[in-house]
C-alpha cells in the first residue's frame, strides 16, 4: 500500500464523533502518537523518493524523537482546511511554516517562534516592476489564502486606499509563482525564504520589493486545556534546539543553497534540463543505480563539469562528461574519457572513493559537499582547508566552516604554510555551490512532478459525470 496516499486522506474522516477536543491529548499520553497537520511544499513537507523530507518535517521528527513520540503527519491542501482541522481538535498541532497573525494568536495556542520570515513582492521579469509600496495600488496582487500576508496587506490599506488583492486557496506558494509566470496574476506576496528556494523552478520571477518587516513563525496548537503541557514541552525543545545548533543545522540543510544561487544560471540550467537532459537521463540513472547514488546528484555534477557534453575538453586536458584527468581515468579503469558511459561510471566511482576516504566522523550532508570539493581540488587541499579551519577556531567537520577557509589556499600569506600549497580555493567553493544549486533544482522538479494530490471529491465527480448503466454479471 502506498503510504503517501494514506496521509492525504482528509482528517475529517478520522474524527471521533462525540469526543471533546482535548480527548486527542489524552490519547497522546496513552499511546504516544503525535498527530501533526502541515502543507505539502518544498519548505515544509514532501517526499523525496520514498523518504519524507522538508524543514518542518525534520524539526518535527527531531522533537518527536526527543520526547519519545511516534510522528504521524497529515496533509492539508489549503490553509483554511489546516486551521479547521486544528480548530476541531483533530490534530495535536500544525507545523506549516506559518507566521503569527493577530487572528490566529487569539484563536490558538502558539509555541515560541523558531524562525522569522521576510515577505517580498515578486513579479515576472519584463513586466512593470513595483519599486515602492505605493506601486502596489491598482495592481493584481495575489496571496496564499489564510496566510499572514492578507493581514499584512490589510494593514497597508490606510496609506494605500486603492490596494486590493486576491486570496488563492491552495496550500503551496508554488501555485502563486506559477500564476505569476503564466501571466494570470501580476504580483504575489510570499516569504523570501520560500521564494529563493522555489525560484530555481521559476527563474523568470524576481523579488521586486522587500516589505521591510520580520514575521515570527510558530507552531499552532488547539486552545484547549490538554494542549498547554505539549506547548511547554515544545518550547523547551525549541530553546534547546536553538542553543545546540540543531535548528541552524536543519535550516542550513534546507535553505543553504539559496544564498549562492544565480538567476541567470538557474534559467540556463532549466533550459538545458528541458532540452538536453532527456537525452542523457536514462544513462545517468543507470550509472547512478550501479553506484547506489541519487541520479539527480550525478546529473548535477556532470552538468557542472561539462554541461552534459561528452566531448568537452578544457585547456588543462581534462575531458569527457565528468571531465576526468588522464591520470584519474587510468586509476579508474576508464579507457575512453569521451565515452559518456565510461566517463559517468568513472566519475561516480571517484565520488564514492572520496566519500569513503574522508574521516569517518564527518556526517552528511557535510561529507558529500566536502567530497565534491575534493573532486575539484583534491583531498590534500581539502585537508589543508580543514586544518586552517580548526586553527581558526572553526569546526573542520562542518562544510560551512571549511567553505569559508578554502579561499585562503590561494592567499600568498597562508598557502606556503600548508602541506599541499596553492590551490584555487575560490573555484572549489563555486564548484560545490553550483552543484548544490543544480541538485536542489532537480529535487524540486521531482517534487513538482510527483506531488501529493488532494483527495477525490466523489460527490462532485458524480455530479459532473454522465450516468453509465453497467449490467451485472450473472
Amino acid at each position: 500500500m502506498d503510504f503517501r496516499k494514506i496521509i492525504a486522506i482528509p482528517l475529517l474522516l478520522l474524527t471521533l464523533w462525540g469526543c471533546s477536543e482535548d480527548d486527542i491529548f489524552k490519547e497522546l499520553a496513552a499511546n504516544g502518537e503525535l498527530i501533526v497537520v502541515t502543507r505539502n511544499s518544498p519548505t515544509t513537507y514532501y517526499f523525496d523518493g520514498d523518504q519524507a523530507a522538508g524543514f518542518e518535517y525534520d524539526l518535527l521528527q527531531a522533537y518527536a524523537d526527543s520526547s519519545g513520540y511516534t510522528l504521524r503527519v497529515e496533509v492539508a491542501f489549503t490553509l483554511e482546511e489546516l486551521f479547521r482541522q486544528l480548530d476541531q481538535g483533530q490534530v495535536h498541532l500544525s507545523a506549516a511554516g506559518m507566521a503569527i497573525t493577530s487572528k490566529q494568536s487569539q484563536k490558538f495556542l502558539l509555541t515560541d517562534p523558531y524562525l522569522e520570515q521576510s515577505p517580498v513582492v515578486i513579479y515576472k521579469s519584463g513586466n512593470s516592476r513595483p519599486r515602492r509600496i505605493a506601486d502596489l495600488a491598482q495592481r493584481d496582487v495575489i496571496v496564499l489564502g489564510g496566510s499572514s500576508h492578507s493581514e499584512l496587506l490589510e494593514g497597508l490599506t490606510d496609506q494605500i486606499p486603492t490596494l486590493t488583492w486576491r486570496e488563492v486557496q491552495v496550500g503551496d506558494t508554488l501555485e502563486l509563482m506559477h500564476l505569476v509566470t503564466q501571466g494570470r496574476a501580476e504580483l504575489a506576496v510570499l516569504s523570501a525564504d520560500e521564494f529563493r528556494l522555489q525560484q530555481q523552478l521559476y527563474p523568470r520571477l524576481v523579488a521586486a520589493l522587500d516589505l521591510g518587516i520580520k514575521e515570527p513563525i510558530a507552531w499552532h496548537l488547539p486552545n484547549v486545556a490538554g494542549a498547554s503541557d505539549l506547548k511547554i514541552d515544545i518550547d523547551q525543545f525549541l530553546a534547546q534546539a536553538r542553543k545546540s545548533g540543531l535548528l541552524a543545522k536543519i535550516r542550513e540543510k534546507h535553505f543553504g543553497t539559496t544564498r549562492f544561487s544565480s538567476r541567470m544560471g538557474a534559467f540556463t540550467f532549466n533550459r538545458r534540463v528541458e532540452n538536453l537532459l532527456p537525452r542523457w537521463q536514462p544513462l545517468i540513472e543507470t550509472v547512478a543505480s550501479e553506484y547506489q547514488m541519487d541520479w539527480r546528484l550525478l546529473a548535477a555534477v556532470s552538468y557542472q563539469e561539462s554541461h552534459w557534453n561528452p566531448t568537452a575538453k578544457s585547456r588543462t586536458g581534462v575531458e569527457g562528461m565528468m571531465m576526468l584527468t588522464r591520470i584519474t581515468a587510468k586509476e579508474l579503469n576508464v579507457d575512453n574519457r569521451k565515452d559518456p558511459q565510461q566517463s559517468l561510471r568513472g566519475g561516480a566511482r571517484f565520488i564514492k572513493n572520496l566519500l569513503r576516504r574522508l574521516p569517518a566522523d564527518i556526517e552528511q550532508p557535510h561529507r558529500l559537499w566536502m567530497a565534491l570539493a575534493a573532486y575539484n581540488i583534491g583531498l590534500g587541499h581539502l585537508e589543508d582547508a580543514r586544518i586552517i579551519a580548526e586553527k581558526n577556531g572553526l569546526n573542520p567537520h562542518l562544510w560551512s566552516d571549511v567553505r569559508s577557509q578554502l579561499p585562503k589556499l590561494q592567499n600568498p600569506d597562508i598557502y606556503p604554510t600548508t602541506r599541499f600549497g596553492f590551490a584555487r580555493g575560490n573555484e572549489a567553493v563555486t564548484y560545490v555551490d553550483n552543484i548544490r544549486q543544480y541538485y536542489s533544482t532537480l529535487q524540486l522538479m521531482s517534487l513538482a512532478g510527483d506531488r501529493i494530490q488532494p483527495p477525490i471529491n466523489v460527490a462532485e465527480m458524480a455530479a459532473k459525470s454522465p450516468v453509465i448503466t453497467v449490467p451485472l454479471a450473472l
